[in-house]
Order: structure tokens, then C-alpha cells, then sequence
């Protein structure tokens, strides 16, 4: 057996039914006549999300939604050690059919005949995480910009200091690795940085884009409160809504926000092009999930 690693990402697609009772997608694979959740291999520097995203699409015919972050699990293959991500996956529409040489039936079952069906252990961890998240919970994503001209080489005023070669290639990648959220509605801070990060994922999603001064490090300084109330009026949004900001910003509202509901949350912060989805409901906070930078060549 390899050891060598394979990345991959898969889903947990899923939908409601006219009388309100959850569904999943499971796929059957004839090369080795199991039933399965739809997943595959990343492709070159695809990133996890782009990955499970077009995996579904290929295995089932279906356009989803990524939600919640259900784990990482690994097994040995012939190839070697794969690991794959898993993200729950809410069901939009179907606009295609599922590739034949990988999938010929899909089939939609309750949970309880989901885990009768599914052939490998993994796949029941995984709709063990599935069945404790919540799906009604909404998504805010609180985006750090891509990677700046460093300050200490930049002559003119920060709020016009713009991206770097490598922030440029960050957010072109960003559009791949965030548009499987369904984002709907894009806020910005005012700094150049920010939209310059926001603006390809704008225009990939045909996308109207809020900029604000309540989302600058220099308001930030000046009244916190400002800033921080700014943000958590988004979470009366009903659709998945981006912010692109600053650190310390973004890491202080969310310990704060979290800290509210006793949980601990680290300060750290955020690297360019790193990102929280952040899960809640009823404008508090449920769970958070990370998503790493983009990969660039």
C-alpha cells in the first residue's frame, strides 16, 4: 500500500420534503456497487469547497449550497491515505445529470434508511455530523483581504494601499473557493485592499457591493462600537451575506460575539485570505468553521 496522501472533498446534500422531513442524496458507484455521499479529488490547487461543490454537480446532477463543515475522515486506498473533507450541502436545484462512468443511481432517503444503505464506516461518521448540525442556521463569512503591498512599502495613505502580485492571484481563487456558499449580498471596508479583494468575486457572482467606512481599521480605532454594530446588523439577513475587513476587527467581533453565549473564542487573527463561516440563528452564533486561503501557483 502508498503512503502518499490524496486530498479530496465531498458533501452531504440534502432537502426538505412537502412535509418538512429532511432528505439525503446518497450515489451508487458501479465500479466498486456501493452507495456512498458524492465526493472526489481535488484537481490541481482546486481548493476543498471548489472541489465538493463540482463533485456534486458531476455525481448527482445537483447545484447545492455549502452549509456546515462536517470533518475530515481517511482511509487506505490502492493509490494511498485519502482524506476527505465534508460539508452539508443544501439542495438548490438539478441542472444536469450524474456523469455515468461514476454514478448510476441517486437515490433520496430519509436518515434513518440513509445509515441502513451507506456501505462504509466513514460515510456513517459523517452523517453522524451531519445529524447534529443545525440546518436552519444562516452564514455570515468574515473575510480578511488578500495579501497587501506591505505597509512599511507603501509612501501614500494606508486606506489606498493596495494589493500585492500574490493578493491579486488570492482573489481571483477566492471566486472558486466562496461562490459554493450562494453568496447573495458583499459588504467591504473602504479600504482599497478590501474591494480590490472583493471586487472578482463581485463580478463572477453579478454582485452589487456595499463600502464602508464602519468597516475601516481607522474607524475601528476611533469608535469600536460603530464597527462592531455595522457587522451584527448583518446577521438579520436571511441569505449569505460576505464581509471583507481587517484584523484585529474580525477576530474581536467574533470572540465578542461568542463570548456573549459562553464560549471561548481565540483572538488570533485572521492570515490574508483566510475566513470564518460563521453558522447562527436569531442573530446569535452556533458554530464557526475556518477556511484557509486560497492556494495560488
Amino acid at each position: 500500500m502508498s503512503d502518499v496522501e490524496i486530498s479530496a472533498a465531498g458533501t452531504v446534500p440534502w432537502r426538505r420534503d412537502e412535509s418538512g422531513q429532511v432528505l439525503l442524496a446518497l450515489v451508487h458507484r458501479p465500479k466498486y456497487d456501493d452507495w456512498s455521499f458524492p465526493k472526489g479529488k481535488l484537481e490541481g490547487i482546486e481548493s476543498a469547497t471548489a472541489c465538493a461543490h463540482r463533485e456534486t454537480l458531476e455525481e448527482t446532477g445537483f447545484d447545492v449550497r455549502l452549509h456546515n463543515y462536517l470533518g475530515e475522515v481517511s482511509y487506505q486506498t490502492t493509490e494511498g491515505v485519502k482524506r476527505v473533507k465534508y460539508w452539508s450541502a443544501k439542495f438548490l436545484q438539478e441542472t444536469g445529470s450524474p456523469n455515468p462512468t461514476e454514478v448510476d443511481q441517486v437515490l433520496w432517503v430519509e436518515p434513518t434508511l440513509a445509515r441502513d444503505r451507506l456501505n462504509h464506516e466513514s460515510d456513517i461518521q459523517i452523517l453522524n455530523s451531519f445529524l447534529a448540525t443545525d440546518l436552519d442556521s444562516k452564514i455570515i463569512i468574515l473575510l480578511r483581504h488578500a495579501k497587501a503591498i506591505a505597509r512599511e512599502e507603501w509612501q501614500n495613505e494606508d486606506l489606498d494601499r493596495p494589493l500585492s502580485a500574490l493578493g491579486e492571484q488570492q482573489a481571483k481563487r477566492l471566486i472558486s473557493s466562496l461562490s459554493p456558499f450562494a453568496i447573495k449580498e458583499i459588504h467591504s471596508s473602504s479600504a482599497v485592499r478590501c474591494y480590490e479583494t472583493i471586487n472578482p468575486l463581485a463580478r463572477a457572482l453579478s454582485l452589487d457591493y456595499f463600502f464602508t467606512d464602519s468597516l475601516t481599521e481607522y474607524v475601528f480605532e476611533r469608535s469600536p462600537a460603530r464597527t462592531l454594530k455595522y457587522i451584527d446588523r448583518l446577521l438579520e439577513n436571511s441569505h449569505t451575506t460576505l464581509v471583507c475587513g481587517h484584523n484585529p476587527i474580525l477576530p474581536k467581533y467574533l470572540a465578542e460575539k461568542y463570548s456573549r453565549q459562553g464560549f471561548e473564542v481565540s483572538e488570533a487573527a485572521l492570515k490574508p485570505g483566510e475566513a470564518w463561516i460563521v453558522h447562527h440563528i436569531d442573530k446569535e452564533v452556533i458554530a464557526v468553521d475556518h477556511l484557509p486561503a486560497p492556494v495560488t501557483v
